[in-house]
């Protein structure tokens, strides 16, 4: 067999060879084939998915952004009404202390007003006890005292309608008295001239 002969055999060897073996793998490459146009559609469906991910995860982070500003909003919020919840907190002790002390001052009011009760009816009792010494009085006035002071007063005016009249008649005696005096006194010096020239 010369080497053309050889090589015809070979070439249909070969050939035979090949599409034994070449069959499957073209059917091979047919199914790898339509895999690969399955898996392009889910790699086409997985990549719309990842844009719709990323636009959600692009929406989440404004949304966890917006979140951490109210967190520190809430945060700042919370320590302002813990400072004013512990103003509140001093507050109240003040006021509690004041209602102890407002207690304390009621029961001091309630314990002098059951005394000021107690001597109100103490002074009820004097009162009427004094309205009834009154009333006494005044009948004794009226009917005693009053004609006495009446009896005194007409004695009184009585004397001193009489010491009225004394009165001037006194004034008339000093005036008469003082001009004796002068004469005695007159007469007595020239009593000593008169003794004197003797």
């Amino acid at each position: 067999m010369e080497n053309t002969e050889l090589l015809q055999a070979m070439s249909g060897l070969i050939s035979k060879v090949i599409k034994t073996e070449l069959e499957p793998l073209k059917s091979d490459i047919s199914e790898i084939k339509s895999d690969m146009a399955v898996l392009k559609s889910d790699v086409a469906v997985l990549k719309s998915d990842v844009t719709v991910l990323k636009s959600d995860v692009a929406v989440l982070k404004s949304d966890v952004a917006v979140l951490k500003s109210d967190v520190t909003v809430l945060k700042s919020d919370v320590a302002v009404l813990k400072s004013d919840v512990t103003v509140l907190k001093s507050d109240v002790a003040v006021l509690k202390s004041d209602v102890t002390v407002l207690k304390s001052d009621v029961a001091v009011l309630k314990s002098d007003v059951a005394v000021l009760k107690s001597d109100v009816t103490t002074l009820q009792g004097t009162v009427s006890g004094i309205q009834d010494s009154v009333k006494r009085l005044e009948l004794i006035n009226e009917n005693e005292i009053l004609p006495r002071l009446q009896n005194i007063e007409e004695c009184y005016i009585s004397t001193y309608e009489r010491y009225a009249q004394g009165i001037s008649q006194i004034g008339n005696m000093q005036t008469d008295i003082t001009l004796l005096k002068k004469v005695v006194t007159g007469h007595s010096e020239q009593l000593d001239k008169l003794q004197k020239i003797s």
